[in-house]
């Protein structure tokens, strides 16, 4: 039998909740699949952690990760805990430490469930948004100085290599390559950030000249998010920087129905460190510890995972099921029910094991 060691972060908040629900569904997968086995591990690493000990994971915490084979995580965010802080402790800690430079967020309209948009057709909206995950706005690169004074200044510097803009535009453009419209959106703001997004066209367009079979489109952001909501049909692979990335698949995750539902990898590419696997809802405070929280988003990142770990039919299978629930209920008040979290997990174990969606 395959075996997969996992390491199991649920963080802060609803994170908690749809982690300990996703390896609820797991396990059942594990049984009804019969073919492979996760060893998982869980840590308490998150604001709770912070509290107790000053920092959000200990220092020793990448060496710990280092020999998973994947990590799946929740959510990090707490109302007491400065977001820069919280985030910069123990998430961006990981995808920074083991070079996770594709974070790769599907977006689509799940059977059952409708877009907000008025006249989206079926499968219409059907994309994926690749985020450069390890440098750009997000690269930690500023300071601040005469706090207090009248002139106080905050410096934030987006930071753009030729390594990081090629590699994530590779890895972008194959995956284009790998789906059947084989078309690709590049997203810039090149006509006022005139320095690193002017860079990130250029390689855009060098690297596009490897892949002949590919239709580019470039887009500006502010523009993009006019065209996801009027034309999504347009749309099918993006790449976009890690600020504009990580705005635009909120906006995706709602305009597939919400947000509740949406999943994300964190991926090192060459396999040189565990990959982490995580929805995209955040902690979620208003509901968190309340059992309200809709799983999906972590169930449909679970399959991402499986689908990283080479269990390919694992995947489809635990997908399905996703889909047979959502397609028929029950659902969480987000999608416009009024399950609670432990009554979606049931569901989908149950799919897994062949009865009735409940």
């Amino acid at each position: 039998m395959r075996t997969h060691r996992i390491a199991a972060i649920g963080g802060d908040g609803i994170g908690i909740e749809v982690v300990a629900a996703g390896l609820r569904v797991l396990d059942e997968l594990q049984r009804a699949d019969g073919g492979f086995r996760l060893d998982v591990t869980s840590f308490d690493w998150g604001s709770d952690y912070y509290r107790r000990h000053g920092v959000m994971m200990p220092a020793d915490g990448l060496a710990t990760l280092r020999d998973f084979a994947a990590i799946y995580f929740g959510a990090v965010g707490s109302l007491d805990v400065p977001d820069h802080i919280s985030l910069w402790g123990l998430r961006i800690a990981i995808c920074q430490g083991f070079d996770q430079y594709a974070n790769v967020r599907p977006a689509r309209v799940l059977p059952g469930l409708a877009s907000p948009l008025r006249d989206c057709p079926p499968g219409a909206l059907d994309w994926v948004i690749v985020r450069e995950n390890s440098e750009g706005e997000y690269s930690g690169i500023g300071g601040r100085a005469h706090r207090g004074l009248p002139e106080e200044t905050a410096v934030e510097s987006a930071v753009f290599t030729r390594t990081g803009v090629d590699r994530i535009m590779r890895f972008a453009f194959d995956l284009a390559r790998s789906r059947p419209r084989k078309h690709l959106t590049v997203v810039t703001k090149s006509n006022a950030q005139r320095h690193g997004m002017v860079m990130w066209d250029e390689i855009a367009r060098e690297v596009g000249r490897d892949y002949p079979d590919v239709t580019v489109v470039k887009e500006l952001v502010d523009a993009m998010t006019v065209r996801m909501v009027l034309r999504p049909e347009a749309i099918d692979v993006v790449v976009a920087t890690n600020l504009h990335a990580d705005i635009l698949s909120d906006l995706a995750a709602a305009l597939a129905g919400s947000i509740g539902i949406a999943p994300t990898a964190n991926l090192d590419p060459q396999r040189r460190y565990p990959s982490m696997f995580e929805p995209i809802h955040g902690s979620a405070f208003d509901i968190a510890g309340k059992g309200l929280a809709n799983p999906i988003g972590a169930f449909w990142t679970a399959s991402m995972m499986l689908e990283h770990l080479g269990e390919t039919s694992a995947a489809k299978r635990l997908m399905a099921a996703i889909e047979e629930v959502t397609a028929r209920g029950p659902r969480t008040r987000d999608l416009g029910g009024d399950a609670r979290t432990d009554d979606v997990t049931a569901a989908v174990c149950d799919a897994l094991a062949g009865a009735a969606v409940r």
